[in-house]
């Protein structure tokens, strides 16, 4: 039995943060997150 093919509708995005620590990075990344997901 054949699964059933995976269409992807939105575009793949890599993120790559460089920071010092406890500079919002996490939240940073969080945020663009939230943002691309809502598209």
């Amino acid at each position: 039995m054949a699964k059933a093919k995976f269409e992807r509708t939105k575009p793949h995005v890599n993120i790559g943060t460089i920071g010092h620590v406890d500079h919002g990075k996490t939240t940073l990344t969080a945020a663009i997150t939230m943002v691309l997901s809502k598209t």
